[in-house]
């Protein structure tokens, strides 16, 4: 017997999608959860969705957080919407399952971040966090830096400043701005409990939000 509230991600709630035969993952907003169908569209700042790189009866599986651990549910994409606003349907069965991917939880975060970059300071804010990586919107200029360049950012949580270091993994032009992923490396553990709280600290809020 299917469970709404735990076997399927609440609607307007983030959730992770990867195209299996493609090995993309996307970062999505829950907009219906069914027992036989889940809806998903682009989160804030997800302009890998701008690629096009999925099609009908490719298999997908959907990862979210509920309660304090990430779920999992496995599907086909049954149908996709295109447009400005993007929409995949998600075909799936059966009750959801505790995820064992070795994946750091993600959340959507927005902080203060500074990035170093061409001899001066880049400024912006968090789109989603983990304790491995983020991305974020800056205020760039020049040319934006190529993936796997060296990169650190201080963000500032609540009142603690933490300087993570790592290397951007890609960054989108969108004019002036640029949305930027980074990967974190060699976090210390008490930075790395420090994210952690703060993204599962957003989860709720996203989850208490949407109940309302």
């Amino acid at each position: 017997m299917i469970d709404l509230d735990l076997d399927r991600p609440r609607t307007s709630t983030s959730a992770d999608v990867t195209l299996v035969s493609r090995g993309v993952t996307v970062t999505a907003s829950v907009v219906l959860a069914t027992a036989e169908v889940v809806v998903v569209g682009p989160s804030a700042g997800g302009l890998e969705w701008l690629a096009g790189a999925v099609t009908a009866n490719d298999p997908a599986e959907l990862y979210w957080i509920g309660g304090t651990e990430e779920w999992t549910l496995a599907g086909t994409v049954l149908e996709v919407e295109d447009g400005e606003t993007p929409r995949w349907h998600i075909a799936v069965s059966g009750p959801a399952e505790r995820s064992q991917r070795r994946k750091a939880v993600r959340g959507r975060v927005q902080l203060p971040v500074l990035i170093p970059w061409a001899g001066a300071l880049m400024t912006g804010t968090t789109v989603d966090l983990s304790e491995g990586g983020m991305r974020a919107l800056m205020d760039g200029w020049g040319v934006p830096p190529e993936p796997s360049t060296a990169a650190t950012a201080t963000l500032t949580l609540d009142d603690l400043t933490v300087e993570l270091h790592g290397e951007i993994v890609w960054t989108a032009a969108r004019g002036p701005r640029w949305l930027m992923a980074m990967k974190f490396m060699n976090v210390p553990e008490h930075v790395g409990d420090a994210l952690r709280r703060r993204v599962f600290q957003a989860l709720r809020d996203e989850r208490a939000a949407a109940s309302d």
